[in-house]
């Protein structure tokens, strides 16, 4: 592009009539869409939604992850010029990307949220876009999971978590961050057999017959065993990944509602991730970035290279001209 089409370029978000391709305009300036894409309700013409969900009042300690899907946002500008790196193709060019904006909702009405997170997401998989949604405390998993086996039947889920969330609440009044997986599963939303959990450092016996990968095993058995093992779980099925940034170490994560020391290095995220290139991936989310405890904006930094990944993921079976799986 000439550096006079470049410097023109401003609020992309706002102004950009294609939904394929990159934006050149000063990542500093303008409207903060995700990736300078689209900022729309409209989903005509489009293969794939990010979404925020600004949800957190469901956590059990520091709250301020409603703040998440925003610095997510702002964060991300940093990613809309470039291929993203590793992947071998753009999906800026090849997928029709939009920014859905945030879910509209009753901050005051709590219990009524998540049955209106599941009919929002509902909405854009029944529009045949695919999701990927920005949270938010990890509560909001559950009735997008929900909407998920609606449409496609229980899929196989990747937790990335420094938690189980597998605690015993069997109250379907209770709204908690930490209970999202064991609803799913008495919920018949997921299964156990195709549910695996990476990074988890918290202690809670009851595993639900979920695959726990706790961070320990990721550290000493290195990057290629631990993503076998994830695929011998979910194979071929259809399936969802939820990344909780504290599955992350604080030293790298440090804006979010229960850090927990011993996680893993953002680098080994990225491996994992990348390397999960082929899988059926049919939705995906970030969750429990809080900006307020992170001043340097690292943690929102992290999660927006997160949904990025997730979205080459979303892609790579799904782009114009794709192999099965990488070489």
């Amino acid at each position: 592009m000439a550096l006079e089409d470049a410097a023109s370029q401003v609020d992309e978000a706002l102004t950009r009539g294609d939904l394929r391709g990159p934006t050149f305009e000063n990542a500093f300036a303008g409207a903060p869409s995700f990736l300078r894409r689209r900022w729309t309700k409209d989903l005509t013409g489009a293969d794939l939604a990010i979404t925020g969900i600004p949800f957190d009042q469901a956590v059990t300690h520091r709250p301020g992850a409603r703040f998440g899907p925003r610095a997510i946002r702002e964060a991300s500008t940093l990613q809309a010029f470039d291929a993203p790196f590793g992947w071998g193709y753009d999906p800026l060019t090849e997928l029709a990307i939009m920014d859905h904006g945030d879910m509209a909702f009753d901050y005051a009405r709590v219990a009524d949220v998540p049955a209106r997170i599941e009919a929002h997401v509902a909405a854009i998989l029944a529009a045949g876009v695919g999701c990927i949604a920005l949270g938010g405390d990890h509560s909001v998993t559950l009735p997008i999971l929900r909407a998920h086996a609606a449409r496609f039947g229980p899929p196989a889920l990747i937790q990335f978590d420094a938690h189980s969330d597998t605690w015993p609440d069997d109250d379907p009044a209770r709204i908690d961050h930490g209970t999202f997986l064991y609803k799913a599963l008495n919920e018949g939303v997921v299964r156990p057999e195709s549910t695996v959990s990476v990074g988890i450092r918290t202690d809670n016996p009851d595993t639900r017959g979920v695959t726990i990968l706790d961070a320990a095993s990721v550290h000493r058995d290195g990057i290629d065993a631990t993503l076998a093992r994830i695929r011998d779980v979910v194979g071929e099925r259809p399936t969802y990944i939820t990344f909780d940034i504290d599955c992350l170490d604080p030293a790298f994560a440090p804006g979010t509602g229960t850090p927990v020391w011993g996680g893993l290095a953002s680098w080994q995220a990225a491996a994992l991730l990348r390397g999960l290139a082929g899988i059926n991936l049919i939705g995906g989310d970030v969750v429990e970035v809080s900006p307020p405890y992170d001043p340097t904006g690292a943690t929102a930094i992290a999660g927006a290279h997160v949904a990025v990944e997730l979205i080459c993921l979303w892609g790579w079976t799904r782009r114009l001209a794709a192999p099965a799986s990488r070489g």
